[in-house]
Order: structure tokens, then sequence, then C-alpha cells
């Protein structure tokens, strides 16, 4: 279910399956450069959002969270977990900035960790939990 909240877009999923399917369409709106912000508390569906957009993308491999390895490479994108990340200096000495420089597609959960980092103009998707498996999806 599609609806409008002043200049916001909202999708009511239903399902894991429906938020991938809804991410996979918005993938379409995506273009290369562009950094989105998946913002979301623990569980929310950041990752099922991430590997919709990135099924969207073409990309055929498992997309899986990449919070011990802070960031995860497919072909036309690249997806950042910061949640482990403490300050954005440990961000800028991981070469995070060069990252979003690279002419590829970002996906960055729990971005607030690395604020200062991040390029001026963001997409921003965020998810929250309405029930067990349904989600709120803003964009």
């Amino acid at each position: 279910m599609l609806y409008n909240v002043g200049d916001m877009a909202v999708f009511l999923s239903h399902s894991p399956a429906e938020t991938r399917a809804w991410a996979q369409n918005y993938a379409k709106s995506l273009s290369a450069g562009d950094v989105v912000l998946l913002e979301g508390e623990m569980g929310a569906g950041k990752t099922v959002l991430a590997q919709g957009i990135a099924r969207g993308l073409g990309v055929t491999e498992d997309v899986l969270s990449p919070t011990y390895a802070y960031v995860n490479s497919y072909a036309p994108l690249f997806h950042f977990d910061c949640y482990r990340i403490e300050s954005e200096r440990q961000a800028e000495e991981l070469g995070f900035a060069d990252y979003f420089e690279a002419g590829k597609i970002c996906l960055v959960e729990w971005s607030e960790n690395i604020r200062g980092l991040l390029p001026e103009h963001c997409k921003r998707v965020a998810i929250r939990k309405v029930g067990d498996h349904a989600r709120e999806i803003v964009t």
C-alpha cells in the first residue's frame, strides 16, 4: 500500500518479500554515484532493503549485512554497515570517503556514525516496524 504524507512517499509492507519487491522497484530510481542512507532501528529491515535494491540493480549474489567487514562490494554498489564504527576518524582511516567518490551506488546503514563524512546530497529511506512482519517505508 502506497500513500503520501506531505512530500514524503510511504509504503506499507506486510512481509520481507514485499519489502524486497518495493526495494527492487526503488532501485530503478537510482543512478551511479547516489548515496542512500538506510535508516531504522536494529532489526527493522535495512538489510532486507539492501537485498531488494541490489536485486533491482542486477546483483545475483547473496547480499549479507557487512557488519564485521564494514563494507561489501557488488558490481554496481557498495553496501556499508557503520554500526560498529566508533568515530568518523575510524571511517576516514578505512577509506570510506573514497567509496563515496567511486561512482557506484552506496547504501549506508547506521549513517549517523559517519555523518560528517557523508556527501552533501544523500537520499534517505527510513524503515520502521509497525508489526511482527509489517514495516512502514518512507522516502
